[in-house]
């Protein structure tokens, strides 16, 4: 039958040819089984009539998918039960069964098919095999006989037409005969009640046909289940080979955390201790403002204490003058006081030894008499004024060592005192170049 397809003595439409070479694949290679039926493996099977193969554009490859997809779906079918499915598909087609004679109607034209079947005889035009133009079924025909290259059809009902036609050959008209007495008789056993035997054969069949088909609902059960049991283990070893890949990520994404806390704790460590730094350089920086600022005052201020001191050592100086000037002068008064009593001092020495000359000139010759009571008689008064004035004159003297030596002392101080504003005033101008540096 299969070959019959094929080779398109059968027609087949391009649906049911895709369904039965799925069947023809189910009965030589069982299951479908993606890892063992890999893409390829129909490529040295015919299973596609050429004229279906020509009327659709489509690859090899995309009629292996296709008929790979209905194999998928017949996964628990047996065998033999696929080449049943085969035949019982095959059997509904319009040509299936059916043996297909030349005939003609006279004896020189042949326009006509005979075709032979188990439904009875069927006369078709030249040019369409599924649609006959006359029927006689099994149950109307009455006789069928041949006389050289023609054949008789006698229906049953006596009244009706006897069909005649002529064959080519005699040999033909023989093939007809039998083929027409073989399907004649398998009609009349279908029509007949079995006997005993054949059913117990039949009821034997049955049960054996249920018990196979129990045994291989029970094979593809157990088939299932263990498939099912396969999946189920590589779902679980896939689940597993998960589990361990997820521990193994979350292992690797802890220590990445823990590397990540580490490297967030030295980066917290360092970024506290930057912030001491920066805290203890903007303290520092404070402290510096503050001393600056203290600086800047301080330099204020030393600069006024300096101003003042200045100003105080102009007025010093200018006091120094003046007492300078005025000691100066007390002085010059001083010495010419000093020069007039000194000049008083001896012309009053000069009168006394002309006095003396004069009035006691024996005391010039006899030095050895004493004139002293005389001298104090006649002189008390001069005596005692010279005296005074012997006493002013050494007083005077000691006033003006003393007014000297004073001024020398104050001298000698205004000149220290001069001295250490100028070294005050040399170590501000210092400071104060030193800062105008920073």
């Amino acid at each position: 039958v299969k070959k019959q397809i094929l080779d398109e003595e059968i027609y087949c439409s391009p649906e049911a040819t895709v369904l039965l070479a799925s069947y023809a694949v189910q009965a030589k290679y069982g299951d479908y089984d993606p890892n063992f039926h890999e893409p390829g493996f129909l490529a040295h099977d015919e299973l596609l009539p050429k004229r279906v193969l020509r009327q659709y554009q489509l690859t090899a490859e995309m009629w292996e998918e296709k008929i790979t997809a209905w194999y998928a779906e017949h996964r628990g079918i047996a065998r033999d039960e696929a080449e049943m499915n085969y035949l019982k598909i095959a059997q509904d087609l319009e040509m299936y069964g059916v043996n297909y004679f030349p005939i003609a109607q006279n004896k020189n034209h042949t326009d006509l098919l005979l075709g032979v079947d188990a439904k009875g005889i069927h006369i078709y035009s030249i040019n369409n095999r599924f649609s006959p133009n006359k029927s006689f079924e099994w149950s109307a025909i009455r006789n069928i006989s041949y006389s050289e290259k023609e054949l008789t059809i006698k229906p049953l009902d006596k009244k009706a037409e006897v069909f005649k036609f002529f064959s080519s050959q005699l040999k033909v008209n023989k093939l007809i005969l039998q083929l027409c007495i073989g399907n004649h008789d398998l009609f009349m056993r279908r029509r007949k009640v079995d006997s005993i035997e054949i059913q117990q054969m039949k009821a034997q069949a049955r049960e054996e046909k249920a018990r196979k088909k129990m045994e291989n609902q029970r094979l593809a059960r157990e088939k299932q289940l263990r498939e099912e049991a396969e999946r189920a283990k590589e779902e679980l070893e896939r689940r597993l080979f998960q589990l361990e890949d997820e521990a193994r990520q979350a292992n690797e994404a802890l220590l990445r955390s823990q590397e990540a806390a580490e490297l967030l704790a030295e980066k917290a460590q360092i970024a506290e201790e930057e912030a001491k730094l920066l805290a203890q350089n903007a303290a520092e920086a404070e402290q510096e403002r503050q001393r600056l600022e203290i600086t800047a005052l301080k330099t204020k201020e030393e600069k006024r204490l300096m101003e003042q001191k200045m100003r105080e050592a102009e007025l010093i100086a200018v006091k120094l003058v003046k007492e300078s000037d005025r000691r100066a002068k007390e002085a010059e008064h001083l010495k010419q006081d000093l020069h007039e009593a000194r000049e008083a001092e001896r012309k009053a020495k000069q009168k006394l030894l002309d006095i003396t000359r004069l009035n006691c000139p024996h005391m010039v010759n006899y030095p050895q008499y004493s004139a002293t009571d005389t001298r104090d008689a006649n002189f008390d008064k001069g005596s005692i004024k010279l005296d005074l004035k012997d006493i002013d004159l050494k007083r005077l003297s000691f006033e003006i060592e003393r007014e000297r030596l004073d001024y020398l002392e104050k001298s000698r101080r205004f000149e220290d005192r001069l001295k250490e504003l100028k070294s005050e005033i040399h170590a501000l101008k210092l400071e104060e170049k030193q800062s105008g540096l920073y």
